[in-house]
C-alpha cells in the first residue's frame, strides 16, 4: 500500500505555496556576473545544467533585480558556483543595495569583460543565446565558452532560508 497526502492540508497554488515548497528543496548556490557600464552580480540557486552538446546552462533573474536591467542587453556573463566558506559573499550578491563589487569581494576581469570572482569553486563565461519570460522572471538560456573547475572545497548550498553546508 502506498502513502496517499493528507488532503486536508493541501493549498491552494500562491506564491507562498510554491517558496514553502522549495524551501524543501536544497540547491547550490551561484553568483552571475556580467558587465555594461559597470559590472553588475546577484546570487542565484536556480541554476541548471541544460544540454551537453552544446554545452548550455541556465538560470532565472527577477525582472526588478537591480542586475536586470544589464543582463536584459548583455551578450555574456559569468557564472560561479560558491564553496561552503562563502557565505557572507552569497549574501553580500543577494543583498539589495550592496556594493558587491566593493571589499572585500576580490574580482578581475575575464574573458569577454565579464567580472570573475575570485577563490569560487568553479567559473564558466557563456555567452547569453535567450531570454524567455517567465511571470516576473526571465530564464537565460547560455552557451558556456570558457571556464575554470578547479576550484577547492566543498559546495555552498540554500535550505530552509539560509546557506548551508554538506553535511559527512
Amino acid at each position: 500500500m502506498t502513502a496517499t497526502p493528507d488532503l486536508d492540508r493541501t493549498r491552494p497554488a500562491a506564491p507562498e505555496l510554491l517558496r514553502s515548497v522549495f524551501r524543501h528543496h536544497a540547491a547550490g548556490v551561484a553568483v552571475i556576473t556580467a558587465h555594461g557600464e559597470r559590472p553588475v552580480g546577484f546570487t542565484a540557486t536556480s541554476l541548471s545544467s541544460v544540454a551537453a552538446e552544446p554545452p548550455l546552462l541556465s538560470f532565472g533573474i527577477g525582472t526588478g533585480s537591480s542586475s536586470w536591467p544589464v543582463l536584459r542587453e548583455a551578450g555574456h556573463v559569468g557564472v560561479h558556483i560558491l564553496a561552503e566558506h562563502q557565505r557572507e559573499l552569497a549574501a553580500t550578491f543577494a543583498r539589495s543595495g550592496a556594493d558587491r563589487f566593493g571589499a572585500p569581494t576580490r574580482w578581475r576581469p575575464g574573458p569577454e569583460g565579464v567580472p570573475l570572482l575570485e577563490g569560487v569553486l568553479a567559473w564558466v563565461v557563456c555567452e547569453v543565446v535567450a531570454r524567455i519570460p517567465a511571470g516576473d522572471h526571465r530564464v537565460v538560456l547560455a552557451r558556456v565558452l570558457h571556464g575554470d573547475p578547479s576550484g577547492a572545497g566543498r559546495p555552498l548550498l540554500y535550505h530552509q532560508g539560509r546557506f548551508n553546508a554538506l553535511r559527512d
